[in-house]
């Protein structure tokens, strides 16, 4: 594999200060001369690497004051099956979920077909809202059968429900079967997520499974673009 140009070595190796909290999103970096000295490479070369974070909207520069870390969207990897948690562990930052609703409800034709039960057969239904800090990221609605966590409680949903189903429940959660859905919100989910009615967001829906083919969950996110990406690699073959 051919080496990578300086300026694009440079680039990663800026990125990964980023990342390691090093650079701070909001802060600004050291100044080129600053960075000339500990990369121990020319002018020329910094600015292309400057150039290159700016152009794909890592950093920012501002006219007479410097060249800024901007905030970055969590890339949600729809291959990985993890909680919310765990998808933002990389970044220094807290999470936490409102919890709206727990209810217990009756399962409909649709949804009884969607957790593989029968209808009017029990099964919780759960709203609430994810925050990083206190930045309102998604709202989640799931549903899950009674009969599974007879134990479920309002208390587990304000924390991880995977972590009580895998370390409380000892079950082991297999996969989940995804689908992206760009939807215009209706005006309650616009309004938790700061966001307008009119301004495209995305919908999640998903279907979890337990080892053994069980069905555990159905759920839909609701998702606004600015705080997540989606990246997919597809192979032809």
């Amino acid at each position: 594999m051919a080496r990578l140009p300086m300026y694009r070595q440079i680039a990663d190796a800026i990125r990964e200060k980023i990342s390691q909290g090093e650079y701070k999103v909001g802060e600004a970096l050291p100044s080129e001369a600053q960075l000339r000295e500990l990369f121990s490479v020319s002018r020329v070369t910094i600015r292309q690497a400057l150039k290159l974070l700016i152009e794909n909207d890592e950093l920012e520069s501002v006219q007479g004051s410097g060249t800024y870390v901007k905030e970055n969207k969590v890339n949600y990897d729809i291959y990985q099956q993890s909680n919310f948690q765990e998808k933002w562990a990389h970044l220094d930052v807290a999470t936490h979920s409102d919890v709206l609703a727990f209810e217990i409800q009756k399962a409909s034709l649709v949804m009884a077909e969607h957790l593989d039960i029968a209808e009017n057969e029990h099964m919780f239904y759960v709203k609430r809202v994810r925050y990083i800090d206190n930045n309102p990221i998604a709202v989640e609605e799931t549903w899950l059968p009674v009969a599974l966590f007879p134990d479920l409680s309002y208390q587990v949903m304000q924390q991880s429900k995977y972590d009580f189903i895998e370390n409380t429940k000892g079950l082991t959660i297999d996969r989940s079967e995804q689908e992206l859905v760009p939807i215009l919100p209706t005006k309650d989910i616009a309004d938790y997520l700061n966001t307008e009615e009119g301004v495209p967001i995305i919908e999640k829906r998903s279907r979890g499974y337990l080892k053994g083919d069980i069905v555990f969950e159905y759920s839909r996110n609701f998702i606004s673009p600015r705080d997540y990406k989606f990246t997919l690699v597809a192979k032809r073959h």
